[in-house]
């Protein structure tokens, strides 16, 4: 990995899992990251884990991706406080059984993984200077996947893999219109598929559903910076430096969707998303 000093990373998700590799990784090349985690007791651990035996450049802000108003306070402090950002990795993922709505009333796994990303990513963008990186986290879930422009809180046939599903399609094709619309302008925007890895997203954090599963299916999983590889390779490595719009897999592109190439698609997910989140 390339020298990152003086560098300034954003990092959602960052109190476990990938999100936790990833902050490892980057502040390990002297990076200093800022670690956006919605609960502040977790955040708090996981930096008193990270910085135990190294000190480390980190900055843990609290944000809820699920809530508006909570980003833009958030990028109101990050822009009071930093004169820019290099890195910003959208690792934050959310998933559930049952039909949920974030605090602005959208079906929350889209809220979340779709929504919180790209406000908080459009509103970073003035403070992002030319060899900036953005890297988006999805999923090769996103190839069973569609837009649901008819219903796109799911209000009608809610299902856990119909929601996770459009809400991945969506990061991807975020990232191919965000590319173009960023193209000149000297900053690359990439995703990718991290695998199967174990992590406690699918864990429910108030009763705990899932925690026995995952459990017993950890061993042949992914470690969690096994599946982070390739989202610090996007945001750090020379050789992706001038690519931007692709879907990564194992460091190398990987083949998406149909569905996710289509340009026509990609701009009326942009145009709906941007309207969405307004004030």
């Amino acid at each position: 990995m390339p020298d990152l000093e003086n560098r300034i990373a954003i990092v959602t998700g960052a109190n476990s899992g990938m999100g936790m590799a990833t902050v490892e990784a980057l502040s390990d090349q002297g990076a200093t990251v800022i670690m956006l985690c919605r609960n502040e007791e977790r955040g708090r651990a996981a930096v008193a884990t990270l910085t135990k035996e190294k000190e480390r450049k980190l900055d843990l802000m609290i944000c809820d991706l699920g809530d508006f108003a909570s980003i833009r306070s958030f990028v109101r402090g990050v822009k009071e406080k930093y004169p820019r950002v290099d890195i910003l990795v959208n690792n934050a993922g959310f998933i559930s059984l049952d039909r949920r709505e974030t605090k602005d009333g959208i079906e929350r796994q889209f809220g979340i993984n779709h929504l919180g990303h790209f406000l908080l990513t459009t509103l970073l963008l003035d403070r992002m200077p030319e060899g900036s990186r953005i890297v988006n986290v999805a999923s090769g879930a996103h190839k069973v996947g569609r837009i649901h422009f008819d219903d796109i809180n799911l209000q009608h046939g809610y299902n856990v893999v119909r929601a996770y599903s459009q809400s991945k399609l969506a990061n991807v094709l975020f990232t191919r219109e965000l590319a173009e619309r960023l193209r000149g302008r000297g900053i690359t925007v990439n995703c990718c598929h991290p695998g199967a890895v174990a992590t406690n997203m699918g864990v429910d954090r108030e009763t705990g559903f899932g925690k026995t599963i995952t459990g017993l299916l950890k061993p042949f999983f992914l470690t969690p910076a096994e599946g982070a590889a390739t989202a610090i390779y996007l945001a750090t490595d020379e050789a992706v430096g001038h690519i931007s719009g692709g879907y990564f897999y194992k460091c190398r592109i990987a083949e998406s969707s149909k569905r996710s190439k289509s340009r026509k698609t990609a701009r009326k997910l942009f145009r709906l998303s941007a309207e969405v989140v307004r004030e």
